[in-house]
Protein backbone atom coordinates (compact mmCIF):
# COMPACT_ATOMS: atom_id res chain seq x y z
CA UNK A 1 0.00 0.00 0.00
CA UNK A 2 0.92 3.52 -1.15
CA UNK A 3 0.22 4.99 2.26
CA UNK A 4 2.61 2.92 4.25
CA UNK A 5 5.32 2.63 1.91
CA UNK A 6 5.65 6.07 1.74
CA UNK A 7 5.03 6.85 5.31
CA UNK A 8 8.44 9.36 5.86
CA UNK A 9 6.93 11.64 2.80
CA UNK A 10 3.29 11.77 4.12
CA UNK A 11 4.26 12.58 7.92
CA UNK A 12 7.23 14.78 6.70
CA UNK A 13 4.50 17.24 4.47
CA UNK A 14 2.22 17.12 7.67
CA UNK A 15 4.96 18.10 9.81
CA UNK A 16 5.72 20.95 7.25
CA UNK A 17 2.15 22.10 7.55
CA UNK A 18 2.25 22.28 11.12
CA UNK A 19 5.25 24.27 11.09
CA UNK A 20 4.33 26.75 9.07
CA UNK A 21 0.95 27.02 11.06
CA UNK A 22 2.70 27.13 14.00
CA UNK A 23 5.02 29.97 12.99
CA UNK A 24 1.83 31.68 11.50
CA UNK A 25 0.27 31.84 14.94
CA UNK A 26 3.67 33.16 16.23
CA UNK A 27 4.32 35.81 14.00
CA UNK A 28 0.63 37.44 13.32
CA UNK A 29 -1.14 36.06 17.03
CA UNK A 30 -5.31 35.77 17.10
CA UNK A 31 -6.83 38.71 16.90
CA UNK A 32 -10.35 37.75 19.60
CA UNK A 33 -13.73 39.07 19.41
CA UNK A 34 -15.65 40.51 22.18
CA UNK A 35 -16.47 36.86 22.93
CA UNK A 36 -13.21 36.87 24.56
CA UNK A 37 -12.00 40.24 24.87
CA UNK A 38 -14.40 42.21 26.33
CA UNK A 39 -16.26 45.13 24.46
CA UNK A 40 -20.03 46.46 22.94
CA UNK A 41 -21.70 44.58 19.86
CA UNK A 42 -24.30 46.40 17.99
CA UNK A 43 -26.13 44.97 15.43
CA UNK A 44 -28.26 47.14 13.18
CA UNK A 45 -30.22 47.32 9.57
CA UNK A 46 -29.81 49.94 6.90
CA UNK A 47 -32.86 50.33 5.01
CA UNK A 48 -31.71 52.00 1.84
CA UNK A 49 -28.13 51.24 1.21
CA UNK A 50 -26.04 47.97 1.36
CA UNK A 51 -22.77 49.58 2.41
CA UNK A 52 -19.68 46.78 2.21
CA UNK A 53 -18.15 46.22 5.92
CA UNK A 54 -15.31 48.17 4.97
CA UNK A 55 -16.87 51.10 4.12
CA UNK A 56 -18.87 51.07 6.78
CA UNK A 57 -16.24 51.09 9.42
CA UNK A 58 -14.54 53.79 7.05
CA UNK A 59 -17.82 56.35 7.70
CA UNK A 60 -17.75 55.45 11.67
CA UNK A 61 -13.83 55.87 12.49
CA UNK A 62 -13.91 59.49 9.87
CA UNK A 63 -17.00 60.67 11.82
CA UNK A 64 -15.69 63.60 15.02
CA UNK A 65 -19.13 63.05 16.76
CA UNK A 66 -18.79 60.30 18.49
CA UNK A 67 -15.67 58.99 20.42
CA UNK A 68 -16.15 55.34 19.42
CA UNK A 69 -14.23 53.23 17.06
CA UNK A 70 -15.08 50.45 16.27
CA UNK A 71 -13.03 47.54 16.65
CA UNK A 72 -14.68 45.21 13.72
CA UNK A 73 -17.15 45.82 11.67
CA UNK A 74 -19.19 42.44 10.06
CA UNK A 75 -21.68 42.13 7.39
CA UNK A 76 -24.07 39.87 8.75
CA UNK A 77 -26.80 39.42 6.04
CA UNK A 78 -28.95 41.45 3.42
CA UNK A 79 -28.04 45.37 4.83
CA UNK A 80 -27.47 43.83 8.18
CA UNK A 81 -24.23 44.39 10.01
CA UNK A 82 -22.81 43.79 13.43
CA UNK A 83 -19.98 46.50 14.82
CA UNK A 84 -18.02 45.76 17.98
CA UNK A 85 -16.55 48.39 19.89
CA UNK A 86 -13.56 48.55 23.15
CA UNK A 87 -14.09 49.64 25.38
CA UNK A 88 -17.75 49.99 26.07
CA UNK A 89 -20.38 51.72 24.95
CA UNK A 90 -22.84 53.29 26.89
CA UNK A 91 -26.65 53.79 25.40
CA UNK A 92 -26.15 57.10 24.30
CA UNK A 93 -22.82 56.23 22.94
CA UNK A 94 -24.70 53.41 20.59
CA UNK A 95 -27.21 55.76 19.61
CA UNK A 96 -24.58 58.46 18.71
CA UNK A 97 -23.34 55.45 16.42
CA UNK A 98 -26.81 54.78 14.81
CA UNK A 99 -26.80 58.58 14.43
CA UNK A 100 -23.76 58.73 12.25
CA UNK A 101 -25.11 56.14 10.14
CA UNK A 102 -28.29 57.10 9.61
CA UNK A 103 -26.36 60.80 7.91
CA UNK A 104 -24.39 59.11 6.39
CA UNK A 105 -26.82 57.35 4.30
CA UNK A 106 -29.82 59.45 5.03
CA UNK A 107 -31.88 60.47 1.55
CA UNK A 108 -35.02 62.03 0.94
CA UNK A 109 -37.23 58.49 -0.28
CA UNK A 110 -37.19 57.21 3.09
CA UNK A 111 -37.13 59.30 6.23
CA UNK A 112 -33.82 59.46 8.51
CA UNK A 113 -35.90 57.92 11.53
CA UNK A 114 -36.21 55.28 9.30
CA UNK A 115 -32.66 54.44 7.52
CA UNK A 116 -31.59 52.66 10.38
CA UNK A 117 -32.97 49.75 12.75
CA UNK A 118 -31.11 48.94 16.33
CA UNK A 119 -31.45 44.71 15.78
CA UNK A 120 -30.00 44.45 18.86
CA UNK A 121 -27.24 45.17 21.51
CA UNK A 122 -24.72 43.39 24.05
CA UNK A 123 -22.17 44.28 26.09
CA UNK A 124 -19.25 41.88 27.21
CA UNK A 125 -17.26 43.10 30.12
CA UNK A 126 -13.25 41.77 30.38
CA UNK A 127 -13.66 39.76 32.63
CA UNK A 128 -16.39 37.49 31.21
CA UNK A 129 -14.37 37.17 28.09
CA UNK A 130 -11.27 36.39 30.13
CA UNK A 131 -13.19 33.05 31.37
CA UNK A 132 -14.99 32.62 28.24
CA UNK A 133 -11.11 32.32 26.86
CA UNK A 134 -9.54 29.95 29.90
CA UNK A 135 -12.66 27.47 29.28
CA UNK A 136 -12.48 27.23 25.79
CA UNK A 137 -8.89 26.32 25.97
CA UNK A 138 -9.94 23.38 29.02
CA UNK A 139 -12.32 22.29 26.87
CA UNK A 140 -10.04 21.53 24.01
CA UNK A 141 -7.70 20.34 26.14
CA UNK A 142 -10.34 17.78 28.40
CA UNK A 143 -11.09 16.85 24.48
CA UNK A 144 -7.76 15.71 23.46
CA UNK A 145 -7.14 13.71 26.83
CA UNK A 146 -10.54 12.04 26.52
CA UNK A 147 -10.00 11.06 23.36
CA UNK A 148 -6.44 9.62 24.19
CA UNK A 149 -8.07 7.67 26.99
CA UNK A 150 -10.85 6.19 25.26
CA UNK A 151 -8.54 4.74 22.14
CA UNK A 152 -6.35 3.26 24.90
CA UNK A 153 -9.38 1.65 26.27
CA UNK A 154 -11.14 0.59 23.42
CA UNK A 155 -7.64 -0.97 21.83
CA UNK A 156 -6.78 -2.83 25.00
CA UNK A 157 -7.49 -6.41 23.22
CA UNK A 158 -4.25 -5.36 20.52
CA UNK A 159 -1.48 -4.76 22.69
CA UNK A 160 0.68 -6.76 20.21
CA UNK A 161 2.89 -6.17 18.59
CA UNK A 162 2.00 -2.05 19.53
CA UNK A 163 0.63 -1.44 22.76
CA UNK A 164 -3.00 0.15 22.88
CA UNK A 165 -1.31 3.19 24.14
CA UNK A 166 0.11 4.63 20.65
CA UNK A 167 -2.93 4.09 19.25
CA UNK A 168 -4.73 6.96 20.88
CA UNK A 169 -0.89 8.88 20.48
CA UNK A 170 -0.79 8.78 16.93
CA UNK A 171 -4.31 9.79 16.70
CA UNK A 172 -3.72 12.91 19.11
CA UNK A 173 -0.43 13.87 17.02
CA UNK A 174 -2.97 13.56 14.24
CA UNK A 175 -5.77 15.55 15.92
CA UNK A 176 -2.83 18.63 16.99
CA UNK A 177 -2.24 18.42 12.90
CA UNK A 178 -6.03 18.88 11.98
CA UNK A 179 -6.47 21.83 14.56
CA UNK A 180 -3.18 23.23 14.17
CA UNK A 181 -3.63 24.38 10.56
CA UNK A 182 -7.35 26.57 10.92
CA UNK A 183 -5.71 28.27 13.52
CA UNK A 184 -2.44 29.13 11.60
CA UNK A 185 -4.34 30.20 8.48
CA UNK A 186 -6.94 32.02 10.92
CA UNK A 187 -3.83 33.65 12.61
CA UNK A 188 -3.40 35.40 8.93
CA UNK A 189 -6.95 36.10 8.01
CA UNK A 190 -7.23 37.77 11.74
CA UNK A 191 -4.24 39.86 11.22
CA UNK A 192 -5.49 41.23 7.75
CA UNK A 193 -8.71 42.25 9.71
CA UNK A 194 -10.97 40.08 7.45
CA UNK A 195 -11.94 37.68 10.59
CA UNK A 196 -12.24 37.71 14.45
CA UNK A 197 -11.50 34.91 16.70
CA UNK A 198 -14.78 33.83 18.46
CA UNK A 199 -17.11 31.28 20.01
CA UNK A 200 -17.96 30.42 16.64
CA UNK A 201 -14.48 29.43 15.74
CA UNK A 202 -13.94 27.69 19.04
CA UNK A 203 -17.39 25.29 17.97
CA UNK A 204 -15.03 24.59 14.61
CA UNK A 205 -12.25 23.23 16.45
CA UNK A 206 -14.03 21.19 18.63
CA UNK A 207 -16.10 19.89 15.82
CA UNK A 208 -13.00 19.09 13.46
CA UNK A 209 -11.69 17.04 16.97
CA UNK A 210 -14.74 14.77 16.46
CA UNK A 211 -14.97 14.60 13.12
CA UNK A 212 -11.71 13.70 12.71
CA UNK A 213 -11.00 11.22 15.74
CA UNK A 214 -14.38 9.40 13.92
CA UNK A 215 -12.40 8.85 10.54
CA UNK A 216 -8.76 8.15 12.67
CA UNK A 217 -10.70 5.49 14.61
CA UNK A 218 -12.71 3.75 11.26
CA UNK A 219 -9.61 3.22 10.22
CA UNK A 220 -7.72 1.67 13.21
CA UNK A 221 -11.38 -0.50 14.32
CA UNK A 222 -10.08 -1.85 10.64
CA UNK A 223 -6.98 -2.79 11.66
CA UNK A 224 -8.01 -4.20 14.74
CA UNK A 225 -9.85 -6.61 13.16
CA UNK A 226 -7.39 -7.82 10.02
CA UNK A 227 -4.89 -8.09 13.34
CA UNK A 228 -6.97 -10.95 14.29
CA UNK A 229 -7.44 -12.39 11.55
CA UNK A 230 -3.84 -11.74 10.04
CA UNK A 231 -1.44 -11.61 13.19
CA UNK A 232 0.78 -9.12 14.43
CA UNK A 233 3.78 -10.34 12.70
CA UNK A 234 2.53 -8.94 9.51
CA UNK A 235 1.79 -5.35 10.95
CA UNK A 236 2.83 -3.20 7.96
CA UNK A 237 0.65 -5.43 5.55
CA UNK A 238 -2.29 -5.49 8.50
CA UNK A 239 -1.70 -1.33 8.50
CA UNK A 240 -1.94 -1.18 4.79
CA UNK A 241 -4.67 -3.53 3.90
CA UNK A 242 -6.61 -1.72 6.48
CA UNK A 243 -6.01 1.83 4.70
CA UNK A 244 -6.99 0.31 1.43
CA UNK A 245 -10.18 -1.37 3.05
CA UNK A 246 -11.34 2.18 4.54
CA UNK A 247 -10.16 4.64 1.90
CA UNK A 248 -12.85 5.25 -0.21
CA UNK A 249 -15.50 5.25 2.53
CA UNK A 250 -13.08 8.39 3.97
CA UNK A 251 -12.98 9.88 0.74
CA UNK A 252 -16.43 9.82 0.25
CA UNK A 253 -17.87 10.80 3.44
CA UNK A 254 -15.33 14.14 3.80
CA UNK A 255 -16.00 14.69 -0.18
CA UNK A 256 -20.05 15.32 0.89
CA UNK A 257 -18.83 17.43 3.75
CA UNK A 258 -17.05 19.49 2.16
CA UNK A 259 -19.33 20.02 -1.18
CA UNK A 260 -21.94 21.18 2.22
CA UNK A 261 -19.32 23.50 3.74
CA UNK A 262 -17.97 24.98 0.59
CA UNK A 263 -21.50 26.26 -0.12
CA UNK A 264 -22.12 27.13 2.70
CA UNK A 265 -19.03 29.68 2.47
CA UNK A 266 -19.95 30.94 -0.80
CA UNK A 267 -23.45 31.43 -0.21
CA UNK A 268 -24.20 31.46 3.34
CA UNK A 269 -24.50 34.73 5.54
CA UNK A 270 -21.12 36.28 6.67
CA UNK A 271 -21.67 35.42 9.85
CA UNK A 272 -21.63 31.93 9.23
CA UNK A 273 -19.46 32.14 6.50
CA UNK A 274 -15.89 31.67 8.11
CA UNK A 275 -17.26 28.92 10.60
CA UNK A 276 -18.10 27.13 7.39
CA UNK A 277 -14.19 27.66 6.10
CA UNK A 278 -12.82 26.60 10.01
CA UNK A 279 -14.69 23.28 9.46
CA UNK A 280 -14.11 22.90 5.86
CA UNK A 281 -9.79 23.68 6.55
CA UNK A 282 -10.47 21.06 9.33
CA UNK A 283 -12.39 18.12 7.34
CA UNK A 284 -9.57 18.70 4.51
CA UNK A 285 -7.01 18.07 6.73
CA UNK A 286 -8.29 15.47 8.55
CA UNK A 287 -9.11 13.19 6.02
CA UNK A 288 -5.43 13.42 5.40
CA UNK A 289 -4.17 13.16 8.77
CA UNK A 290 -6.49 10.03 9.19
CA UNK A 291 -4.43 8.41 6.28
CA UNK A 292 -1.52 9.80 5.97
CA UNK A 293 -0.46 10.46 9.34
CA UNK A 294 -2.28 8.43 12.46
CA UNK A 295 -1.60 4.86 10.11
CA UNK A 296 1.91 5.27 8.97
CA UNK A 297 2.66 6.83 12.61
CA UNK A 298 1.77 3.48 14.02
CA UNK A 299 4.11 1.79 11.23
CA UNK A 300 6.85 4.43 12.46
CA UNK A 301 6.30 3.14 16.03
CA UNK A 302 6.44 -0.23 14.97
CA UNK A 303 9.59 -0.21 13.20
CA UNK A 304 11.21 1.87 15.95
CA UNK A 305 10.19 -0.46 18.72
CA UNK A 306 11.64 -3.51 16.31
CA UNK A 307 14.37 -1.35 15.28
CA UNK A 308 13.48 -2.04 12.00
CA UNK A 309 14.90 0.21 8.91
CA UNK A 310 12.90 3.35 8.63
Amino acid sequence: MFVIRYARLWLSIGLVFVIVSLMSLAIFGLSFGADFVGGSVLEFRIANADPSSQELKEVLIADEETDLVPRSVTRTGDSTYRAEFAPFATDAESEEVLEVVRTAYDTEEISKADVVEELSSATVSPTVGQELRNRSLVAIVVVLFGIIAFITYVFRGISHPVPSFYYGLSAIIALFHDIAIPVGIFAVLSSLEIVQIDLLFIIALLSILGASVNDTIVVFDRVRENLRKIGGHRFEEVVGTSVSQTLARSMNTSLTLLVVLGAIFLFGGQSVQYFALALFLGILFGTYSSIFIASPLLVLIYRLRFKKDL
